[in-house]
């Protein structure tokens, strides 16, 4: 079931568990069904004895914050279960449709909890932590989807009352359960440290492509007042234009609507759609789409607020409320510069603010607001320069977040191979 951890010291002996998941365990553990460690908790939450909302999180039961009980909650919580410190929550349901997130969660706090999940008690001679790590370390190696019934193989109470687990002395399972707790903190902490630092870098990153894009990139540049106040300086050489005497509008119609359907985001520009890992809704015809060609400029016009814009990088459809421009002289913009610009910070305040509608997600920036505002920008060639500087050192940002990325992965691999180790006897800990 899991690998010996590197430097721990294991058990004088062991023996076959009969169980080919568990393997070996040691010679004075032995395996027995999971009914003598676990009952369900059935109490609802009837006459509304509890008010305290919980919800199963990425392995973490915690408290549901009163804001968030709107929309899609029962009318009374009359229905929900009662969940008491200690308590262990599964999520049962599709086994075989989700394999990543957690499914198993310790409570912490008394409160009630969707009937959707299944609520374990742990025997009075059981420590709950122990068993909470254990079922934890069946989740993440995957042992738990061995179990199930049903077309999209659902987990019932049934299914742990059969599991094998072990029969350990409480004394053993308190010092492993305290051995993990103190030991995946640990992880936990530098797993958190890491993931600043990524934040930091990616920040380093924007700031790198924002300064380089409105200010170029040489420091000792003259800087000239571009006349308009949410652009501010630039430097002397460049020029400050309306957009309507550099783009054009472009409302050019699919007439079978076969070509490739793209999509526009904040995140990742203009991209086809079949690389988009999202169930949106898809039309059954797009015949009369707008198409965009390579170089065209393409504004989701409902979320440019957000910055939803990019180049087209191919020939394509898109929705036909989009916004499409097309540069008036070839060459005028370097692709990946304008859509770096058009991404900054100030840009994506412009658009803020003279976009129309009574509230942000109602917002839209119409073709007459591009055409009105203006762009900073230097030569062709200069573009080109400042895009490859950006290129460069954006490669060392990222390769450093690669580091942390492959890191952060190591020490989550550690993390559960401790933790199987822990509870299945590899490693010895009394």
């Amino acid at each position: 079931m899991s690998e010996v951890v590197f430097g721990m010291l294991k058990h004088e002996a062991y023996k076959d568990s009969g169980v080919e998941w568990l393997g070996e365990i040691p010679v004075h553990w032995n395996v027995k069904p999971g009914l003598t460690v676990f009952s369900q908790n059935k109490r609802d939450n009837r006459g509304m004895k509890e008010s305290r909302v919980l919800s199963l999180s990425y392995g973490n039961i915690i408290v549901k914050p009163e804001e968030k009980l709107v929309g899609l909650v029962p009318e009374s919580f009359e229905t929900y279960q009662v969940v008491e410190p200690g308590d262990i929550i599964i999520r049962c349901m599709d086994l075989q449709n989700d394999k990543t997130s957690l499914r198993t969660g310790i409570a912490k706090d008394k409160g009630i909890i969707t009937n959707a999940y299944l609520n374990m008690k742990i025997s009075n001679d059981h420590n709950p932590k122990y068993w909470h790590y254990f079922l934890h370390s069946i989740d993440t190696t995957k042992v738990i989807y061995k179990f199930g019934s049903g077309l999209r193989q659902n987990l019932s109470f049934l299914d742990f009352k059969r599991l094998p687990v072990f029969d350990v002395s409480p004394m053993e399972q308190t010092a492993i359960a305290a051995f993990l707790d103190r030991k995946t903190a640990q992880i936990d902490q530098a797993v958190m440290v890491k993931e600043k630092q990524i934040v930091l870098l990616k920040e380093r990153k924007q700031i790198l492509i924002q300064s380089a894009v409105t200010r170029g990139i040489d420091p000792n540049a003259p800087m000239q007042d571009s006349g308009v106040e949410w652009i501010g300086e630039i430097p002397a050489h460049w020029l400050a234009k309306r957009a309507k005497y550099l783009f054009r509008e472009i409302d050019e119609r699919s007439v079978s609507g076969e070509e490739e359907l793209l999509s526009v985001s904040h995140m990742t520009g203009v991209t086809p759609r079949s690389e988009k890992k999202v169930s949106m809704f898809m039309a059954e015809d797009y015949t009369g789409s707008k198409t965009c060609q390579e170089g065209d400029l393409v504004f989701n016009i409902m979320w440019a607020w957000m910055g939803a814009l990019g180049v087209s990088g191919r020939f394509g459809i898109v929705s036909s409320s989009y916004g499409v421009f097309r540069q008036l002289k070839v060459n005028t913009f370097n692709n990946n510069y304008l859509e770096y610009l058009l991404k900054t910070t100030g840009y994506i305040e412009h658009y803020n603010k003279v976009s129309t509608g009574l509230h942000s997600s109602r917002l839209r920036f119409y073709a007459h607001m591009f055409f009105d505002m203006e762009l900073g920008y230097p030569s062709k060639q200069e573009q080109d320069e400042i895009v490859e500087h950006i290129k460069n050192q954006s490669r060392k940002i990222d390769q450093a977040i690669d580091l942390q990325q492959q890191q952060i992965v190591k020490l989550k691999e550690y993390k559960s191979t401790l933790i199987n180790s822990a509870v299945t006897g590899k490693i010895k800990l009394v």
